[in-house]
């Protein structure tokens, strides 16, 4: 009979090395808490887990560069958080601008935006904090153009006005996130429409029932 331990592994190992962060709930298919916890704590243990943070559990890939096991997939990380706790998460400004490439600007902390509770946490040494947002914001979540939307509140109506910037993100931008802020710029800020229809000029409005849907 193939132990609950092998079974855990069995999933973990499908998604492959350093791509997958999981939880104790991730497994309840397999067994009660208490024997999950168990076999997580034994893999553990026995190296062939790794414990990142507080019930959060990655299957390691050995850098090359660094000759050590890489660090752990924050956005894994964070992906796990939200399966997990039943939450909705997006990076904040800061962060999605510097993904962007809008700002050099690096975040001391890793933050993100949640329509959960705010807290901070450690995930695989780092400090990471999780901060409440309102339903203008969380809205967004899961959308494919979210990342430009907190970029833009980042910086704000003075810098985002400079046609520069729209332009970069007009040249960057893949169509799908283009697309999908055309669709969704009714939800953005009055001050970010005339950068979202720089944005997206290129995108026609997507067709609805046979209509077409305008910002």
């Amino acid at each position: 009979m193939i132990s609950l331990g092998d079974r855990i592994m069995k999933r973990v190992s499908a998604y492959g090395r350093g791509q997958w962060v999981c939880t104790p709930r991730d497994f309840l298919d397999l067994g009660g808490r208490e024997a999950v916890d168990q076999a997580l704590s034994r893999l553990v243990k026995a190296g062939r887990l790794r414990r990142v943070g507080h019930g959060l559990y990655d299957l390691p890939r050995m850098s090359e560069l660094l000759k050590r096991m890489a660090p752990v997939d924050l956005d894994a990380a964070i992906a796990a958080i939200a399966r997990r706790d039943g939450v909705r998460i997006i990076p904040d400004g800061l962060v999605a601008a510097n993904l962007l490439g809008l700002t050099n600007a690096v975040p001391a902390k890793a933050a993100y935006l949640t329509d959960g509770h705010s807290r901070k946490l450690k995930i695989g040494g780092r400090s990471v904090r999780l901060r409440h947002a309102g339903p203008s914001v969380m809205r967004w979540a899961g959308k494919p153009s979210a990342p430009v939307v907190q970029a833009l509140r980042w910086l704000g109506p003075d810098i985002a006005a400079d046609r520069q910037v729209g332009m970069t993100l007009s040249r960057l931008l893949p169509d799908v996130v283009k697309t999908d802020l055309r669709n969704n710029c009714q939800d953005l800020p009055g001050w970010a429409l005339p950068l979202a229809r720089l944005i997206t000029a290129d995108r026609p409005p997507a067709v609805i029932n046979g209509s077409h849907r305008n910002s």
